[in-house]
This record gives structure tokens, sequence and C-alpha cells, in this order.
């Protein structure tokens, strides 16, 4: 089945180079600092990565986008990015946030591996500590494999919803699924269909 999705949209998901409890507060998310950031990108149907060094590359393509998808990035994603990015606000970013979505109708936050658990029936390969160890020891290439897999599993629960318009999320106990309806729109509106607003 063919699955229409607005053209140039983005998948993201990024990983820091610290935690919260380094940077003192849960308020600064700013001050976390992005190791990598990894991308599916509709445009040409390709996964990349950037390192911190390279976001002016990433910050091009988010220009461009008329839609970001991720899970948990207006929360979070965003906002640790957002000191880098000079050409964009992040206020004007047209995204869809898969958790948001979901915590909408099921009254509470859940994790990326408990939406793909039990809609894909797959996991995470790895938690958010262990990527960021992986920084730590210099482990870059094993860290890019562990954030494009959180993309992989982003996009195909995003797909997934977008065909059946429901996905599934695990009980707080782990035991039963439970089916949460989903409204994510492939189209940006007309309003919103042009690149992102620039400075």
């Amino acid at each position: 089945m063919f699955i229409e999705i607005a053209m140039n949209s983005i998948v993201l998901d990024l990983e820091t180079k610290k935690d919260f409890r380094e940077i003192g507060s849960k308020r600064k998310p700013g001050l976390l600092g992005v190791s990598v950031v990894g991308i599916y990108d509709y445009t040409d149907n390709k996964y990349k990565t950037f390192e911190e060094s390279q976001i002016w590359e990433l910050e091009n393509i988010l220009v461009s986008s008329p839609m970001i998808i991720g899970f948990n990035i207006k929360g979070f994603d965003f906002l640790v990015l957002e000191p880098y990015l000079k050409q964009v606000k992040i206020k004007d970013i047209n995204s869809v946030d898969i958790m948001e979505e979901i915590a909408r109708y099921s009254g509470f936050r859940v994790s990326l591996d408990s939406v793909s658990m039990a809609t894909l029936k797959q996991s995470k390969t790895a938690s958010g500590m262990e990527a960021l160890n992986l920084y730590k020891q210099g482990k870059i290439e094993e860290l890019k494999d562990y954030c494009l897999n959180d993309v992989r599993l982003t996009k195909e629960i995003y797909e997934f919803g977008l065909k059946n318009k429901f996905v599934f999320i695990k009980s707080r106990d782990g035991v039963l699924d439970h089916k949460i309806p989903v409204s994510w729109s492939p189209v940006v509106s007309s309003e919103r269909s042009s690149p992102l607003s620039l400075f």
C-alpha cells in the first residue's frame, strides 16, 4: 500500500554528549550538547548521520524540510539542537511528535521501546545511557548505528500509524498491548507547506 508523506520530510533522532545529572538540571537540555544526529530523508530515501561539527549540513536539510518526524522531539531533541541552529527557529518547525500524539490519548508518556515492541515487535538495540557511554568511549560508529536504529524504529512506527490509523503501546506492567488511535497527517497544511521560516 502506497503511503503519502510530504516531500522532503525527515525522521530525526539525536544523541547527547552529557546527561542531565552532569549539567545539574532537567530544565536546560540545550546544555547537553549533540554527539550525533541521525535522520531518514524521504527526499532520497537514505539514512544519514551528522556529528556535532556537521550540524550546519543538517541545518541546510532542516531549512528545506516541510515536516520533521520524531519521538519526543518537541520536548527533547529540538531543545538540545536549538543552540546550534543559525538559520531556522525551533518554533517554526512543522513536526509530528509521536510520543506527544500518543500521550494526548493515553494520558501518560511512553517510551520508544514500548511503542516499538507493541507495534513492530522490535526492541531498541540499547538504552540512552549505553549510547552516552559509547560517545564517552569514542565509539562513534557504534553510536551512529544505535542512533539510526532508533530513527528506523520511529520511521516504521510513523508509517504504521499513517497506514492503519492506530499504533500499540505496552501497558505499564509490560504485559498487555493497548491500541491507540493516531491521526498524524501525511501532508502539511497549505499554511505550513513552504520551507521553514528563516531568521
